[in-house]
């Protein structure tokens, strides 16, 4: 029996391009552009981009001065939650930032660092409300869920989201120790 290398070939190059590009349609179609509604649709969000990995989904946002971060992540894990699934949820988050803005932050930095570890989530905003008394171009707000705790930061036009997890994630080094 002889083989015609030609039509096997063109067979296998047939098949693999109906089962790749299945199963890219399927997943840009069903997969990523619901959820990409779902986070664009949401007021103060100038952009998304979506990087759907197997473990994990990495939302690249672009925030409005005055967006709600945390019911914007509120509204991403009940709508999306078909597509998430049990994969991670991160956040990439542009940051449109000023030096003030991040002096001041840097002041705030400690306490709130001190209070994240001590599990005393009321200092928070009580350090930013004090901090904010001394400079009052910068406006603070903080939100917290059973995961995070969101603080926006705006001046103006710029602005910075900061995401704290309440379960830090434990070093490499010290369970080792």
């Amino acid at each position: 029996m002889k083989l015609r290398v030609l039509p096997i070939a063109l067979t296998a190059i047939i098949t693999a391009s109906v089962l790749f590009g299945g199963w890219f349609l399927y997943r840009h179609m069903a997969i990523q552009n619901p959820l990409q509604q779902v986070v664009t649709k949401y007021p103060g969000v100038s952009s998304a981009q979506i990087n759907i990995k197997q473990d994990e989904v990495i939302l690249k946002l672009v925030l409005k001065p005055d967006a709600d971060l945390r019911g914007l992540v509120q509204q991403v894990k009940k709508e999306g939650q078909s597509i998430i699934g049990s994969r991670q949820l991160k956040l990439d988050i542009q940051d449109r930032s000023s030096a003030e803005l991040d002096a001041w932050w840097s002041q705030a930095m400690f306490p709130i660092a001190e209070a994240m570890e001590n599990k005393k989530y009321t200092q928070i905003p009580a350090t930013l409300e004090t901090l904010e008394q001394k400079n009052a171009k910068v406006q603070a707000q903080t939100e917290m869920d059973d995961q995070n705790v969101y603080i926006r930061l705006k001046e103006g036009q710029a602005s910075k989201f900061i995401i704290l997890p309440r379960e830090p994630e434990t070093m490499g080094v010290w369970p080792n120790a």
